[in-house]
């Protein structure tokens, strides 16, 4: 106990030790919209913190920035980040509340500054939200797992506010926001927690590695809630299909990113360069799996426009946190495997639907209920509230994994009701295929809607 105790004023030393280089060197935030013709430039000058690269990437990932360049330096204490980024339209920033934003509240602010595993910056007022139950989940993939989990929480009177879920490889993992569906707070009472808990980790239960925790009172940011969905499927053993070769395509025609990982004998470095399709927030999940492995990225490069919109480019320079490159083939291996994994993850093939509905506790579970019932395997969702409306987003295919034909979308429309429904395309299945569905057959379909519990909603035309 009391070597425990020796340790921890060291640490409190040291702790402000490092506040004090920090406040005598500011980090200097400089967001310029002259030199570059179709970007925003950011320019980061700051004492070096590990894992405030990823920090600063997630702030500008929670202003929903689109990322073109990035350029990483850093030598000694200090480092420097240069980002190009744009708005989702792909115009420069404009905005004078996202760019003060950016500039004091979050790069220069004292909370950034903080442990990054214990402040998770978000963007936006908060809200009674914030003011829930966390829950994490991970165990073995299976058609049908998101309506069992679903339907407990409803069976158990609570409300989900938000939600993020993931699969890959046959493992799932997802983070629920939670709330009693009376009180619309926190669940704090330890024994419903308990039975919240031990119900949900049968339902995971599929080969002896699930896994359910309960947290009352955490905030769940966007962000947030992905950075601990790479975590939980990393400590799943996510870590990629060990049969797969890198660069070959997927069973659904969808090429595999490219990973190499060399060695850099003269500087001690660890060269990895990744190569794939461009899509959003593509740096944030590459750096939450070298973070996860814990690896510190000392230089890089970054670059969406090599050439073409679908290939993106990126280069790093890394040590472990040891200070030592990467050291055997079976740990180059699994730093290969894990960063394909985290590329592929968010990278869902299937049909993406989404629905729109006046909140209530057990709508989800209805409308999962109605995908499980017409064979629908749900690849990733998206679960939010917002206002009394549920706004989901839902990734599907076939129990096969397949694309969705028509007539299980018939069967769908018929059961939902009007709800407010948008079926468009993304991802790198069979084009032809997701095209019909979604501009022939979803439309048609979701226009002969019958009533159901989703009354009162409008019905619109499907986009692709």
């Amino acid at each position: 106990m009391v070597r425990c105790l020796e340790t921890g004023a060291e640490e409190e030393e040291d702790d402000e030790y490092a506040k004090l280089v920090r406040r005598m060197n500011p980090p200097r935030v400089v967001i310029d919209n002259d030199s570059c013709d179709n970007a925003t430039v950011i320019r980061v000058d700051r004492v070096k913190k590990h894992g405030i690269l990823l920090e600063a990437v997630q702030v500008l990932v929670d202003l929903n920035l689109v990322i073109t360049k990035a350029y990483i330096s850093s030598d000694g204490n200090w480092f420097m980040h240069v980002f190009n980024v744009t708005d989702q339209d792909g115009s420069k920033l404009q905005n004078k509340e996202v760019i003060d934003h950016i500039q004091k509240q979050c790069l220069e602010s004292e909370d950034c500054l903080a442990s990054p595993a214990a402040t998770w910056p978000t963007y936006g007022a908060a809200s009674a939200e914030d003011q829930s139950t966390c829950i994490e989940l991970t165990g073995t993939d299976r058609p049908g797992l998101l309506s069992e989990v679903c339907a407990v929480l409803a069976s158990l009177s609570c409300n989900i506010v938000k939600a993020e879920v993931w699969t890959h490889e046959r493992r799932a993992a997802a983070v629920f926001q939670i709330t009693d569906e009376i009180t619309g707070l926190a669940i704090r009472d330890a024994g419903r927690l308990s039975r919240v808990q031990d119900l949900l980790r049968t339902v995971m239960h599929g080969d002896g590695r699930a896994s359910s925790t309960c947290a009352g009172g955490v905030p769940v940011g966007a962000a947030r809630a992905e950075r601990r969905l790479h975590k939980l499927m990393l400590d799943d053993g996510g870590a990629g299909g060990e049969e797969a070769v890198a660069g070959e395509d997927d069973r659904c025609g969808r090429a595999r990113p490219k990973v190499v990982v060399m060695d850099c004998t003269e500087r001690q470095y660890t060269v990895v360069i990744l190569r794939c399709r461009d899509r959003p927030k593509l740096l944030f999940d590459t750096l939450c799996a070298l973070s996860d492995l814990h690896y510190v990225v000392f230089h890089g490069t970054v670059d969406a426009e090599r050439g073409s919109k679908e290939d993106a480019y990126q280069e790093y320079y890394v040590r472990h946190v040891d200070g030592r490159p990467v050291r055997s083939d079976a740990e180059r291996l699994r730093l290969v495997r894990c960063l394909e994994a985290a590329v592929e993850r968010r990278a869902s093939d299937g049909l993406e639907l989404e629905v729109r509905t006046e909140d209530r506790v057990g709508v989800l579970s209805e409308i999962t209920r109605v995908f499980r019932e017409n064979s629908l395997s749900i690849i990733r969702a998206a679960i939010a509230t917002r206002d009394g409306t549920a706004e989901d987003t839902f990734y599907v295919s076939d129990a096969y994994g397949n694309p969705v034909d028509g007539g299980t979308m018939d069967a769908v429309g018929e059961q939902l009701g009007d709800a407010v429904l948008r079926v468009k395309k993304r991802g790198g299945g069979s084009g032809h295929d997701a095209k019909t569905v979604a501009e022939g057959g979803a439309v048609s379909v979701l226009g002969s809607l019958l009533k159901g519990s989703f009354q009162g909603l409008r019905l619109i035309r499907s986009y692709s």
